[in-house]
């Protein structure tokens, strides 16, 4: 196994360790193999009787499942875009095993509360789990009003774009005008 697929299996278990409903529908495809791909990233894994991933040592070239994901895929997952990551996989193999496997991928979430607890208590963590939803959320629809004003500022105070429906209505005009001025063209051309 490459060095740098250690910490995915690690934070993969880490995540299986804290949702309970997860191991236990992938314990009934334990001894089972999966494939999953990320670009030159390639993780083989076993299911163990406990509903964690181990490695492969072998690299099996059959694996009941193999779901190659979009080489986009971490910038989708760092935008939270999970689903749309799990849409875009090309899966082969056992329809059953990856249904589950999909449905897990889809469905896990980092408590990052219960972790920060054990370092800094649990109201702490809390307080700073709240924090940082807020902040994010501020982030957010600060981003959101900001890109609302400058689309409203360049189409109206300063037109340097174009609305949508202006744009159609201008184009529409320039294929009459164009129909129209190919019509009496044809009238004025003499019939030979």
């Amino acid at each position: 196994m490459l060095p740098s697929v250690q910490p995915i299996l690690f934070g993969l278990n880490h995540l299986l360790s804290q949702a309970g409903w997860a191991r236990d529908r992938l314990k009934s495809y334990a001894g089972r193999q999966a494939k999953l791909s990320l670009g030159p990233v390639v993780l083989n894994l076993t299911i163990s009787s406990d509903g964690l991933f181990t490695s492969t040592v072998d690299g099996s070239d059959n694996p009941d499942v193999s779901i190659a994901l979009p080489a986009d895929a971490p910038f989708r997952l760092l935008q939270g875009g999970v689903a749309e990551v799990m849409k875009a996989a090309q899966v082969t193999g056992a329809a059953d095993m990856a249904d589950a496997l999909g449905f897990v991928l889809r469905n896990l979430r980092w408590d990052a509360e219960e972790d920060l607890s054990k370092i800094v208590g649990d109201i702490a963590a809390h307080r700073i789990v709240r924090g940082t939803e807020s902040f994010v959320a501020w982030q957010k629809d600060a981003a959101t009003r900001l890109s609302e004003n400058l689309s409203e500022y360049l189409l109206h105070e300063n037109p340097q774009l174009v609305n949508t429906g202006e744009f159609h209505t201008f184009s529409d005009e320039v294929a009459a005008l164009r129909a129209a001025v190919d019509a009496l063209e044809k009238r004025l051309t003499p019939h030979q």
